[in-house]
């Protein structure tokens, strides 16, 4: 069973009644969930998953005018919830999960993940949250909401980058794949930096990750897994298996190959950036195009900023 089922079926049979049952006056107030911190959130846990960190549980999120009046309570209610559930045990789950659920401020979740109570106002709020952050924010699933506090701030962070932000870091995505992959990679390799050509390599499918992440107006989770939620786009799914390809290959035998592969990503990666009005013509190198994308920055912070800024 995956984690986030196995935690709101644990809810369902004991955490809502419980809430309801104890809390009747303050079930308006109460939000419940799982998300943040863990592969189960993003729904890709497996049964590799399960040797650690795994477990029913689910979070309680609450105004944090209310810790005062009912956290401490609340937070004993909760851990006097059965210990098994589904074949499962609650006391498997690692000290450092057990911090993750229970119960919380709403405050305290936002916070820890993006430094702020609320979502961003201004570009530069918005460019300087690492994008991981934001994305285990937006995770997970929430059980119940009525008084919308958690949720609110959850839509304005899933509504995505302002348009300057997206630009700012498409263009550094760009410059990236154009500087690792299309010019130093065959360098590297010319000169036998064999393991420095590695690092281009990898600097390069990241980078590309990242412009397809941009594109998709989606948040790129943890460089784990990275590759594991691109795959959920239908669209680019030949690009990701290339991507994939790319990091199979060895520098010394196959070089050539990469270097083909390097170059058809980055024509790919283009054509959509053109055609998604964010930049023109038909130039194939990509720091060409992280130029042209900058030049329609507006916020003159951003646009300031060195190229790779925020990469």
């Amino acid at each position: 069973m995956k984690g986030l089922e196995l935690s709101r079926r644990y809810f369902e049979t004991y955490g809502r009644p419980m809430l309801e049952r104890e809390y009747g006056q303050y079930t308006g107030i109460i939000a419940a969930g799982l998300a943040g911190h863990g592969s189960e959130c993003l729904g890709f846990d497996d049964e590799y998953s399960r040797d650690h960190d795994f477990g029913p549980g689910f979070c309680i999120w609450i105004p944090e005018r209310y810790e005062s009046v009912i956290g401490e309570k609340l937070q004993r209610s909760y851990e006097l919830l059965p210990l098994y559930f589904e074949g499962y045990e609650v006391s498997d789950c690692a000290p450092r999960r057990r911090e993750r659920i229970g119960v919380h401020s709403i405050e305290s979740f936002y916070r820890t993940l993006i430094g702020r109570e609320d979502a961003p106002e201004t570009e530069m709020e918005w460019f300087c949250i690492p994008e991981r952050f934001l994305a285990m924010a937006v995770n997970g699933e929430l059980f119940c909401d009525p008084l919308g506090e958690f949720s609110g701030i959850r839509r304005k962070l899933q509504e995505f980058y302002p348009e300057d932000v997206i630009r700012k870091k498409l263009a550094a995505k760009c410059a990236v794949m154009g500087q690792a992959g299309q010019y130093n990679y065959g360098r590297c390799i010319r000169r036998g930096m064999y393991e420095t050509a590695g690092l281009s390599c990898s600097r390069f499918v990241m980078a590309a990750l990242g412009a397809i992440y941009l594109l998709k107006r989606t948040y790129m989770p943890f460089y784990k897994w990275a590759f594991r939620g691109a795959e959920e786009f239908a669209d680019w799914g030949s690009e990701v298996e290339e991507l994939k390809k790319l990091m199979g290959l060895f520098d010394i035998h196959d070089y050539a190959a990469k270097m083909l592969l390097i170059e058809r990503l980055c024509i790919r990666v283009k054509s959509a950036i053109v055609r998604g009005g964010w930049s023109y013509g038909e130039d194939c190198f990509m720091q060409i195009h992280a130029e042209r994308i900058t030049e329609q920055i507006k916020e003159p912070r951003l646009r300031m900023l060195p190229i790779m800024a925020g990469e």
